[in-house]
């Protein structure tokens, strides 16, 4: 006698980059291909994702589809948004009756026809949402929400991302789970330098973005310099294609504050710069649903400062090594800055501390197991 057919789930997730969102959209395929299941994930283009999802033992279709984007949401970009819809639409269909999928899971919340359709065709559905702007218009967020409640269940990454969803559409907050991200890191990692002989070394790693604050690294390193002490900035990421001015922005503010800046760009191993590194901001200026960058850098065994706000708070708050300071404030960062090299043998002392507690609360093997058990398997 055979066993029973492998449980097939169809994937659906909006892009092949190798950012938070997309790592744990890999995270969560390694899980639901270690339990058996045959995995097929859609994505609208090649990428880096797409050769790791394959990797990992995933088929991997590439097809249109709808991605929400904010420039679509404006007059100009309503003609590429209904063209994208009808398009996708289409694809989608046509992909989910190939497939004939068991479960079909939605990876992040711009991509709203998936859930629908699968409601349609009877399939049970699963979103797994990574956005939350609390600070966004309450009709937008509902709008944005509103498809997944085609959803059978809802995952979230944080409580942060629950609460906004309760305050935007309360029916899917109901029916919500959270689920912290996992997050890997080596086994092995550098210890920080006994002391900081030379100049602070401060580590951002994200989009190149005003959103995300590296601005304000540059002029909290500014700051610091100007009461003596020496300071190096890498910034680790890239623009958005459009964004090239707030690069060329960024290189003046460095040029004109007289600081020393590396912009490495993207890797996709942040490991060698975090191993490099002295500290690690995170100095979001927006909502964050939750915060891999700080966690990775605690992990790495480094210090992190964060901004006190939104999901940054789970990510990054209760380690011994952890500084939250408000958004978009540059005084603050830099007295923080300031604050590390004080305490440094303290903040060295205390890394291990910090690395066991991310290890025990953001385990990937944990991560992997619980998003499985909702997906494939639900009680």
């Amino acid at each position: 006698m055979t066993g029973p057919s492998p449980r097939t789930v169809l994937v659906a997730h909006p892009g092949a980059e190798m950012f938070g969102s997309d790592r744990m959209l890999l995270e969560s395929v390694i899980g639901f291909v270690a339990s058996g299941a045959r995995v097929v994930v859609a994505l609208p283009a090649r990428g880096m994702l797409d050769v790791e999802l394959r990797r990992a033992g995933a088929e991997v279709v590439i097809l249109p589809m709808l991605v929400l984007r904010k420039v679509l949401l404006t007059p100009r970009g309503l003609p590429t948004l209904f063209r994208d819809m009808f398009r996708g639409l289409g694809a989608t269909w046509r992909l989910v009756g190939r497939v004939r999928p068991d479960v079909v899971y939605v990876s992040t919340i711009i991509v709203p026809q998936w859930p629908l359709i699968a409601r349609v065709r009877g399939i049970r559905a699963v979103s797994h949402v990574h956005e939350a702007e609390a600070s966004g218009n309450r009709l937008v967020n509902a709008l944005l929400y509103l498809p997944h409640l085609a959803a059978h269940r809802t995952l979230v990454n944080s409580r942060f991302s629950l609460d906004t969803i309760t305050h935007a559409l309360p029916q899917l907050a109901r029916r919500s789970v959270v689920v912290y991200n996992g997050v890997a890191s080596p086994q092995l990692t550098a210890t920080p330098r006994r002391s900081i002989d030379g100049p602070l070394r401060v580590l951002y790693i994200g989009r190149l973005s005003p959103r995300k604050g590296p601005d304000v690294v540059i002029d909290a390193a500014a700051r610091l310099a100007q009461s003596g002490q020496d300071v190096r900035v890498t910034l680790l990421g890239a623009v958005f294609a459009g964004y090239e001015w707030f690069e060329d922005d960024l290189r003046r503010r460095a040029a004109d504050a007289g600081i020393d800046v590396v912009f490495a760009g993207f890797h996709q191993s942040i490991w060698p710069f975090l191993e490099d590194a002295d500290v690690l901001t995170v100095p979001s200026r927006v909502d964050e649903p939750f915060g891999n960058t700080a966690v990775e850098g605690i992990l790495a065994r480094r210090p992190v400062i964060a901004s006190d706000s939104s999901g940054l708070r789970e990510a990054a708050g209760g380690y011994p090594t952890s500084i939250l300071v408000p958004a978009d404030d540059p005084e603050a960062l830099a007295a923080s800055l300031a604050q590390i090299i004080e305490r440094w043998p303290e903040m060295r002392d205390a890394v291990d501390d910090s690395r066991r507690i991310a290890l025990d609360r953001h385990a990937p093997e944990q991560y992997r197991s619980t998003v499985t058990g909702h997906v494939i398997d639900p009680t």
